[in-house]
């Protein structure tokens, strides 16, 4: 029997409403409906560059416009119900899934002892109990606060001293918590004094095996369909073998089923989903055709792979690659119109004159840029230019490009 076939144009619009963006970008976006918003993407990615405004706020903003950077602030720092660690990269999360990171805890214990060494030189360890104390008995800290009369390596940003490098491994093997950031810089405390004591690492027996079907289900929800690979990849805490034996094991049980998702190049590829997943897609309403600006870290976009099969689109960042070897530019937001992604555009806060400057936009292959979508366009960079407290938008003279 041939395996369910999932047609590209149900395959986008079913991954773009598990992503929250197959709906019209509206709604509250503060406490409770931002929680919910964060609960059904899983997490939120942070990131620290700030061309237009960080991820991500720019993330939250793009589903929810009433969204302002205080209320992500409040539910994390005071609210207390976001923590901070890791997925594939920085990440506040849920605090209703903390219990599921104490395997992530227990995995970056052993990973970074030996990675940190490599990466940091050695003498973070004799600082675990120096560290411990001084948070002990003065509260929260920065990396600023400790470690005063320890000399930094000459490698650059990334070369901490020791006991920045013990605050780092403390956070993310679970005897502190990260409780907020001053400008990006991270404070830290006990995590005693942060999480429920019922909750906190040693409290509960850590299940493995619990642990890593939460993971792999919870993953698949938010995804719609996904190879073992990518559900492996979504929280990056369950290994490739433990993700392949997952699904081996659910299939078996009825719990999934192989389907085949046809490519944006007419490709099909199998994938895992819930029994019935092709036939509710149809129902899935058509994203709407107003254009948004998505962070470069959207979740929709975080597997460059998967975007460029599902969509076409072909995106790197180039932050870190040198000015002269740009093919567009150093931080290039896409361009969402319904279930295309249409192009990508160039642009900067300029806060010391109160503009945001379009350097540049480039369609994608195949995309007419007509009169209606540069007055979609200027709409949204409008919608963006209010929230981040720009006074106008400039275009520079060459600013619409031919597709590259």
């Amino acid at each position: 029997m041939s395996a369910p076939v999932l047609d590209n144009t149900s395959a986008r619009a079913l991954f773009l409403d598990r992503h929250a963006l197959a709906e019209q970008p509206a709604g509250p976006a503060k406490g409770q409906h931002l929680l919910e918003l964060i609960e059904r993407l899983g997490f939120v990615q942070l990131d620290s560059i700030n061309t237009v405004a960080r991820a991500h706020d720019m993330i939250l903003y793009s589903r929810r416009p009433t969204y302002r950077p205080k209320h992500l602030k409040r539910l994390y720092e005071s609210d207390r119900a976001l923590f901070e660690h890791w997925t594939h990269d920085a990440a506040v999360v849920p605090m209703a899934y903390y219990a599921h990171w104490h395997l992530r805890f227990q995995r970056d214990a052993e990973l970074l002892r030996s990675r940190y060494k490599n990466w940091h030189r050695d003498g973070f360890e004799q600082r675990f109990d120096t560290v411990l104390q001084h948070i002990r008995d003065h509260g929260p800290v920065s990396s600023s606060d400790v470690g005063k009369d320890e000399k930094k390596g000459s490698g650059g940003w990334w070369d901490w001293h020791p006991s920045k490098t013990a605050l780092e491994y403390l956070w993310r093997s679970g005897a502190l918590t990260v409780i907020g950031r001053d400008g990006f810089q991270k404070r830290y405390d006990l995590t005693e004094r942060v999480i429920e004591e019922h909750l906190c690492p040693g409290a509960i027996p850590c299940d493995a095996e619990q642990t890593v079907d939460w993971l792999c289900n919870a993953a698949l929800d938010r995804l719609g369909f996904a190879t073992s690979g990518e559900l492996s990849a979504f929280w990056d805490t369950v290994s490739s073998a433990e993700a392949k034996d997952w699904c081996a094991a659910a299939e078996q049980r009825g719990e999934i089923e192989v389907i085949e998702v046809e490519s944006a190049d007419g490709s099909r590829r199998k994938h895992f989903a819930r029994p019935g997943t092709v036939q509710a897609a149809s129902d899935v309403a058509a994203p709407p055709k107003r254009l948004r600006v998505l962070s470069p870290f959207d979740p929709a976009l975080r597997d460059r792979k998967r975007a460029e099969r599902l969509f076409g689109f072909h995106y790197r960042i180039e932050v870190f690659v040198p000015a002269p070897k740009r093919i567009y530019g150093y931080y290039v937001f896409p361009l969402l119109e319904g279930d295309k992604l249409v192009g990508r555009v160039d642009m900067k806060a300029h806060r010391d004159c109160g503009e945001l400057r379009v350097r540049a936009l480039w369609p994608e292959r195949g995309v007419r840029w007509s009169k209606a979508r540069t007055q979609r366009l200027e709409s949204e960079l409008d919608r963006v230019r209010r929230f981040t407290e720009m006074d106008r938008v400039v275009f520079a003279p060459d600013w619409l490009r031919d597709p590259i």
